[in-house]
């Protein structure tokens, strides 16, 4: 029996949980938050993740804030045997591999950046299921990349989890990327939502309001550590999103109807090259 060490028991920590249980894996895990543990304990967990249930683990993932996921590696390195692999699942990847390559390099084990890129908008235990992450990509950021047996290794470890495929990448371009893809998305939704009109939209609101929203109901506390971990790139894509709202904005001020319906074009036209490259990516 295969044994896999989770820490961080919140919707990715104890989805993944749930996931590897599923598939008969031994799962230890641990998590600062007591009724998590506890109804872990219950039905997912087969022990807690400590210096005893370490050495026993063949993968570890670390399901918490990025900061946390530095110190605890820092902490408990010197439990880990060298042929486990640990991997973080956190949203941002250079602040985390930057800190753990060293600290596994040191300690003779494998660490390998990791983000799975599945969610929902609720956070905590009992939001988490087993096929959370069933179908979805998952970005690896290895310490080597032309590495085969090392790829495969990790794919295999991964395999409960059942994601649908897997993107190779380096920290900084996962880090320039996902503040588009991700970051900003969580930002824009979480500004639009305070307009005072917000409050009355009951009756007036669809497909279009849902889906720009969904994402305004995040943690907090964890965003903040995310987004300023990449605070560059995200302030890049802010500062591009808002000069394009100002041409829209001046656009309605003039009056100029040839100017808006240019701008209203380019935005459909860039929307459908993406989802063209999109395509012949995936059928090639």
């Amino acid at each position: 029996m295969q044994t896999v060490g989770i820490l961080g028991l919140g919707l990715i920590g104890g989805s993944l949980a749930k996931a590897y249980k599923a598939h008969d894996w031994r799962v230890y895990a641990y998590d600062t938050d007591k009724d998590s543990m506890g109804a872990a304990k219950v039905e997912t967990i087969d022990g807690e993740l400590n210096k005893d249930t370490i050495p026993e683990c063949d993968l570890i993932l670390l399901a918490i804030y990025p900061a946390g996921c530095i110190e605890w590696l820092k902490k408990n390195a010197c439990y880990v045997q060298s042929q486990t692999l640990v991997m973080d699942c956190c949203g941002v990847k250079r602040e985390v591999v930057y800190a753990c390559a060293p600290i596994a390099a040191e300690h003779n084990f494998t660490f390998v950046g990791g983000h799975p890129m599945a969610g929902t908008q609720y956070s905590g235990f009992r939001y988490a299921r087993a096929n959370l992450f069933k179908g979805a990509p998952m970005v690896i950021v290895p310490p080597r990349t032309d590495s085969m047996a090392l790829l495969d290794h990790i794919t295999k470890l991964l395999e409960p989890a059942e994601f649908g495929s897997f993107q190779v990448s380096n920290a900084e371009e996962h880090d320039r990327r996902i503040a588009y893809t991700s970051q900003l998305a969580h930002v824009v939704s979480n500004a639009y939502v305070k307009s005072p009109t917000a409050q009355g939209h009951k009756g007036f609101s669809a497909g279009s309001y849902r889906d720009l929203t969904r994402v305004a109901r995040l943690n907090e506390h964890m965003w903040s550590e995310l987004f300023l971990d990449d605070a560059d790139n995200l302030i890049f894509e802010l500062n591009t999103i808002i000069d394009n709202i100002s041409a829209y904005r001046d656009a309605l001020v003039n009056r100029d109807k040839e100017k808006l319906t240019e701008l209203l074009a380019e935005g459909r036209i860039a929307k459908e090259e993406a989802e063209r490259r999109l395509s012949s990516n995936r059928n090639g």
